[in-house]
């Protein structure tokens, strides 16, 4: 009965091994789950031997190619791309509603001053000025801003740096 058993363990080692390899190939997604699936074991099994759960982290981990262009895209770089253009979808709704409200203010006040109705000439400069210096906050506020998002991405990259050389001494 033993001896049946080890068997069967060894058949579907093969199977795993033979579902990583074929999704390796085809460029298909990796996770446990999949290659599971694939092999037609549950993932408990892949849990219990370390050495097929570890080769299928390591083939997850590896950049797959995409495309008939060639490039390699790993999974990490394609999350990052998809923050940052949710940050700039973000920062460009912001900037849309500034500029909607000013164009609004501008429209009033133009329609008032056609009324006759509008304020005096020292006012008008006044409000100018207070409305450039307003353009000007929000230009240092974008710039802050990146410059905070460098700093950030620097920052991670040393503790990953730091993470690596106090791993491997």
């Amino acid at each position: 009965m033993a001896a049946g058993r080890r068997a069967d363990s060894v058949r579907r080692r093969q199977r795993v091994v033979k579902a990583l390899g074929d999704a390796v190939k085809a460029g298909e997604e990796i996770s446990v789950s999949g290659i599971a699936r694939r092999a037609g074991v549950d993932r408990a099994f892949l849990y219990r031997h370390r050495d097929l759960l570890e080769q299928v982290h390591a083939a997850e981990a590896q950049p797959s190619a995409t495309g008939g262009a060639g490039t390699l895209v790993s999974r990490a770089s394609l999350q990052a791309d998809l923050a940052n253009a949710q940050e700039r979808g973000t920062r460009m709704d912001t900037r849309i509603r500034q500029l909607e409200k000013k164009l609004s203010e501008l429209l009033g006040e133009q329609a008032w001053r056609e009324s006759g109705l509008g304020a005096p000439a020292d006012i008008d400069a006044l409000q100018r000025r207070i409305t450039e210096l307003e353009q000007t906050i929000v230009d240092l506020n974008g710039q802050l801003e990146e410059r905070t998002e460098d700093l950030d991405a620097a920052r991670a990259a040393n503790r990953e740096l730091m993470t690596r050389l106090n791993s491997s001494g």
